[in-house]
This record gives structure tokens, C-alpha cells and sequence, in this order.
């Protein structure tokens, strides 16, 4: 038995972790790669979550003054900013916190599990969200007028109520059957990001067939056949751009992470070199939250202006308190 094995056992909350090996390598090894690297790791883990938290809470912020976005895009968009908030504020230092913890403490395996099960939670959110952004744009298109007949506020919330249900489910079920939970989280991974890609293609695919017949009716002077109007079509291409991204930039992060542990599944006793690199990918896949408000800033005009306003409001006032706090002569 191996020394964080027998640290395992003396932790008398976790009792039922006890009965399960695979629990107890998946919760209680720490990496071998090194203290220096990991003190590198945690450094730059340090300044993400703070960009991560800021970034996000302007973004909460500016989607409120946006008046362009539909209220159901807001709700979207506020939701998956608030799970990179969440991201910032409570795993990242969690992951700090794990990776700085002495190997032989109770701290390290206090921290590693609220870290993962946490972090599964506001990870697993953020897919289906996105995921629920390509569908409602491609509801958009397809639907035309009858959009907002269909996509009701009030089903989006219980939409996005549900998605948090799910994941607390399925994170809760980890630290009973990591098996179990794994294996949920691919089957909605690959869900998601088959659903996405779908909707995106069969956007494009639409969009592109329409283009020749819009045309086609602005020279005949026929209606659009309820269809988006014209001058809300760059609107709404923006707004499939602007979630085309925040998915690539999440698929980015992610894959590296599946990539290593399927690797790392292949090995009966894991590598300084695989350790090194899960933790390494691990980063990544906590980066895509600080990786999210630019680019809403890049892609979303509104969203960067009202960003713009807000940090302009800000400073005016931290300039008007210390100016006002500062004693006369």
C-alpha cells in the first residue's frame, strides 16, 4: 500500500471512498512531477483566477445594458459567464490550493474533492449551455416569426434550471462511482459537442441556400416568408460568430484534458512526464474561463462598449472617493 493510500484511511468522512481503490488513486495521489513545477503551475493558475473572476463579473455586467440581445440570449450568456465566475472564484484557487497542499495532509484530500466535483459542476454547465445556444440560434433561423411563440423566458430558465440539476447529479455521483459519473460526463461531452457542431453546419448550410433567395425577393419585392427581416440578419450572424467561438475556445481547452487521461488510463502507475502534463492541461482547461470575456469583447460590439462604459463608471468613481477622501491643506 502506498503512503497516500494510508493517509486515506485515516480520514474518517470519507469512509465510503475507502472501500473503492480506483477512488482512492482518482482523489489522494498528488503529482510526482515535482515541487518546482508545481509551484509554476500554481503561479500561473494565481493571476487566472482573478482575470477569470473580473473578466466575467464586467461581462454579467455589460450583458445586463446590452439592449440588442434577446432576453433569452441574455439569459444564456449570463448563465455561462456566471460558471467561469464561479470558475475564478472557488475551483481555481481550490486547484491552487490542492496543488500547494503537503502531500502527507488531510488538506489535500479536504480540497480535492470539492475541487473536482465542483469544478464538474460549473464545467459540465458551460457545455450545455453552449451546447443550448447553438440549438436556440438555429431555432432562430428555422423558425423565423414563430420564435418567440416557441422559445419561451420561461422554458429557457427551466432549461438552464435543469442543466445545473444534471451536473450537481452527476458530480455528486463521482464521489460515490467515479466509473459511473466518468462515464455520464463523456456520454453528455459527446452529446454536446455533436449537438453543436449539427446545429452550426446546418446554420451555415441554411444561411448560405437563403442568401440567393433574399436576394431574389428584395428584386421582386416579395416578403421574406417570415423569415429573420434583413436588417436583423447581421444581428443575428454576430450573434452565431460569437458563439461559434466561445464553443472553439472551450473545445480547445477541454480536449487536451480528455486527451491525457485516456492516455494516462493506458498505464497501471502514472509517469512524472503524465502527471506533469495533466496538470498542465488541467490549466487549460481552467483558462477557457478567463479566455471567455475576450471574447465576448471580440466578437459582441455591445458587450465591449458597455465593458468600456463600466470600467470608465468605475475609475470616475475610485477617482471621485480618493479625490473627496483626501484632507485640504
Amino acid at each position: 500500500m502506498t503512503g497516500p493510500e494510508r493517509n486515506f484511511k485515516k480520514l474518517d468522512n470519507l469512509t465510503m471512498l475507502e472501500k473503492n481503490t480506483s477512488g482512492r488513486q482518482f482523489f489522494c495521489q498528488k503529482p510526482i512531477y515535482g515541487v518546482h513545477l508545481m509551484i509554476l503551475i500554481s503561479a500561473l493558475n494565481i493571476p487566472l483566477c482573478v482575470t477569470a473572476f473580473l473578466g466575467n463579473a464586467l461581462i454579467i455586467i455589460a450583458i445586463k445594458k446590452v439592449s440588442s440581445l434577446c432576453p433569452h440570449s441574455k439569459l444564456f450568456f449570463s448563465c455561462l459567464a456566471a460558471t467561469d465566475l464561479c470558475v475564478g472564484a472557488i475551483t481555481q484557487p481550490l486547484f491552487v490550493i490542492y496543488l500547494m497542499s503537503p502531500e502527507h495532509s488531510k488538506l489535500c484530500y479536504y480540497v480535492a474533492v470539492p475541487f473536482l466535483t465542483i469544478g464538474m459542476i460549473f464545467c459540465g454547465v458551460s457545455i450545455l449551455t453552449l451546447s443550448a445556444i447553438s440549438v436556440d440560434r438555429l431555432l432562430a433561423l428555422l423558425l423565423g416569426l414563430r420564435y418567440r411563440q416557441v422559445v419561451t423566458l420561461r422554458r429557457v430558465r427551466i432549461i438552464v434550471a435543469t442543466f445545473w440539476i444534471v451536473c450537481t447529479f452527476i458530480a455528486v455521483t463521482l464521489t460515490y462511482n467515479i466509473g459511473l459519473s466518468s462515464y455520464m460526463a463523456t456520454v453528455i461531452l459527446i452529446l454536446c459537442t455533436g449537438t453543436s457542431t449539427f446545429c452550426y453546419l446546418k446554420i451555415y448550410c441554411t444561411l448560405r441556400h437563403r442568401q440567393t433567395q433574399v436576394r431574389d425577393h428584395v428584386h421582386q419585392g416579395q416578403a421574406n416568408g417570415g423569415r429573420i427581416p434583413m436588417n436583423n440578419l447581421a444581428r443575428y450572424k454576430k450573434t452565431v460568430s460569437s458563439a461559434l467561438w466561445l464553443q472553439m475556445t472551450l473545445l480547445a481547452c477541454y480536449f487536451p484534458m480528455i486527451i491525457l487521461i485516456f492516455i494516462s488510463s493506458q498505464f497501471h502507475e502514472p509517469t512524472a512526464s503524465i502527471e506533469f502534463g495533466s496538470s498542465v492541461a488541467l490549466t487549460l482547461f481552467l483558462l477557457n474561463s478567463t479566455l471567455n470575456p475576450f471574447v465576448y469583447c471580440w466578437k459582441m460590439r455591445e458587450i465591449r462598449e458597455a465593458v468600456k462604459g463600466t470600467i470608465g463608471q468605475f475609475w470616475g468613481l475610485s477617482s471621485s472617493l480618493l479625490c473627496c477622501g483626501r484632507p485640504h491643506k
